[in-house]
């Protein structure tokens, strides 16, 4: 950067208001033009149209220092660390461009910062959904099967009338136990590592169907890409968001899941035909969507559907291997 664009805005503009102070001074200095003692209106008139030439040039030169801080102010109102990428052009900015380039790269820097933040709390965040799940299956679940072997034994030596009473209590246990699992593959999608990803989305299908009576219906392109293993946890745990938010909120009859390629770009589609929602842009779980999403170089968009409704989308970027 040159020595020009490094000198501050304060000296720049008294610099600027120098200029034009001197070439007033010189002007009025070489020209012949001269003030009576008792000015005339030709005279005052003279005067003051030079007083409206400096006022005039004084402007046009500010304005070239100080217009690029009115915009840098309206993009700071606008600015959402959320959604990433907007930038000040430094093209253009004139004096002020040492600021503008400043801007950004605080920016820059703001939203790496926010990232590498979002992405240690979610990673976190599945490092105590393992461990949640292990304990869940390990000590809940291995106390359960104990109590199930221990019921059977005893149904084995108890009274008749005592026979229908435990049979309760076991078939209250099996569910607690199967409720059980359910929960902890929600917390550890293991079917994603031995089925893959398109099993794993169907899964969270039949789970919402078995669970709430929606219609799910499928469309998943066939061979699709080969994800990351990130990428492809950020697929499931967006569908598996977007999926739990029509069953809890949605009042939906059918939902519509579908997987496909654009060009560069894996397109996750999860739409509903519910209520919808007014807020589509609150929330922690579309913001944990959306940061998700970003973890993974991705766009997250949701948005109301005419006639009624929800559409969830994931874009996630293909890494194409060289030929």
């Amino acid at each position: 950067m040159s020595q020009e664009l490094s000198l501050p805005l304060f000296w720049r503009v008294c610099l600027l208001n120098g200029a034009v102070f001197i070439l007033a001074t010189l002007v009025l200095v070489l020209s012949p033009a001269t003030i009576s003692a008792r000015p005339l209106w030709s005279e005052v008139v003279v005067v003051s149209l030079g007083l409206g030439v400096i006022v005039v040039l004084n402007g046009v030169l500010l304005r070239s220092v100080l217009r690029p801080l009115d915009r840098l102010t309206a993009v700071m109102a606008a600015i959402d660390l959320r959604s990433p990428g907007r930038r000040l052009d430094e093209e253009g900015s004139g004096p002020a461009r040492p600021l503008v380039e400043g801007f950004n790269a605080m920016l820059e820097r703001l939203e790496a910062e926010r990232s590498a933040s979002a992405a240690g709390a979610l990673h976190a965040q599945e490092a105590e959904r393992q461990r949640i799940a292990q304990e869940l299956h390990d000590e809940v679940g291995q106390s359960l099967t104990a109590v199930l072997l221990g019921l059977k034994q005893s149904m084995s030596k108890a009274h008749p009338q005592l026979i229908d009473e435990l049979e309760q209590v076991r078939d209250t246990t099996r569910a607690c136990l199967e409720e059980i699992r359910r929960i902890s593959q929600r917390l550890r999608p293991g079917v994603l590592a031995e089925l893959g990803l398109l099993d794993s989305l169907s899964s969270l299908a039949s789970d919402l169907t078995t669970r709430s009576g929606v219609r799910v219906t499928r469309g998943f392109l066939p061979g699709l890409p080969t994800l990351s293993s990130e990428s492809e946890l950020v697929v499931y745990r967006v569908a598996q968001e977007a999926l739990t938010n029509v069953a809890r909120h949605a009042r939906a009859r059918e939902v519509q899941l579908g997987l496909t390629r654009r060009g560069n770009v894996l397109v996750l589609r999860v739409a509903d035909d519910g209520i919808g929602r007014a807020d589509t842009a609150d929330g922690a779980g579309i913001q944990g969507m959306q940061e998700r999403a970003q973890m993974v170089g991705g766009r997250l968009q949701v948005r109301g559907r005419e006639g009624g409704g929800t559409e969830v989308l994931l874009e996630v970027p293909v890494v194409t291997e060289p030929t």
